[in-house]
């Protein structure tokens, strides 16, 4: 016992403590460094669900069209009724049933622009901010070209092989757009509706009647 040297123990006991203490700090700044990137992948990973999204939506409306007329009509309403060329009540409901589809069209192709200005690439925005002063200036606007730059961005970002450069794909256009229906359509439909209704009610009680009249016959009977 005399001949045992404690001050090397406790030597050895401060060399093994400090060494477990570096190996927690150096485990610890390392899951900090690990959650920090990971959290920033998942940030970067959000910020690219939604950019794509929005992007495909717009590629969506800018090039939903193959066949019919493919440009966008830049014109507003109030000109429209501004010019009168209509003359009859049916050749005025065609004509505003038309401009009501094509400025739901130009409302549709001018949101999509203005998406592609805030999150396309740098062709994107060149091409949707002088297809969005084409339609300030009332002047007809053709999305194709834009729409073909989309299309190889987003396959390009979700990996995938990009459109065979022999295969001639039809030139795409702005989605048509259903034209809004007015209150007296669903009111006259609602009416029908009504009035099948009331129709069934009086089958229904003429025909209670008809019983409780054959009933009361053979009760006499």
């Amino acid at each position: 016992m005399r001949n045992l040297d404690f001050s090397s123990w406790h030597a050895l006991l401060s060399t093994v403590l400090g060494l477990a203490l570096i190996t927690l700090v150096m485990v610890g700044v390392r899951l900090l460094a690990m959650h920090t990137v990971q959290q920033r992948r998942e940030r970067e990973n959000r910020q690219i669900n939604e950019r794509l999204r929005t992007l495909i939506a717009a590629y969506k409306t800018l090039g939903g069209s193959f066949t019919g007329d493919l440009k966008v009509d830049p014109t507003h309403l109030r000109d429209l009724l501004r010019a009168g060329e209509a003359s009859s009540a049916e050749g005025a409901a065609g004509e505003h049933a038309r401009s009501d589809r094509a400025r739901r069209i130009r409302d549709a192709v001018e949101a999509a622009l203005s998406d592609v200005i805030l999150l396309g690439t740098e062709e994107q925005v060149r091409l949707a901010t002088k297809a969005a002063t084409e339609l300030a200036e009332g002047r007809a606007v053709h999305t194709a070209e834009l729409v073909v730059s989309l299309r190889d961005f987003i396959r390009q970002v979700l990996d995938l092989e990009p459109v065979p450069a022999q295969l001639a794909i039809p030139r795409q256009g702005p989605t048509r757009m259903p034209a809004s229906r007015g209150k007296g359509d669903e009111g006259k439909k609602g009416g029908g509706a009504k009035g099948a209704g009331g129709g069934l009610g009086g089958l229904g009680g003429g025909l209670g009647g008809h019983a409780m009249l054959d009933d009361e016959h053979g009760a006499h009977h």
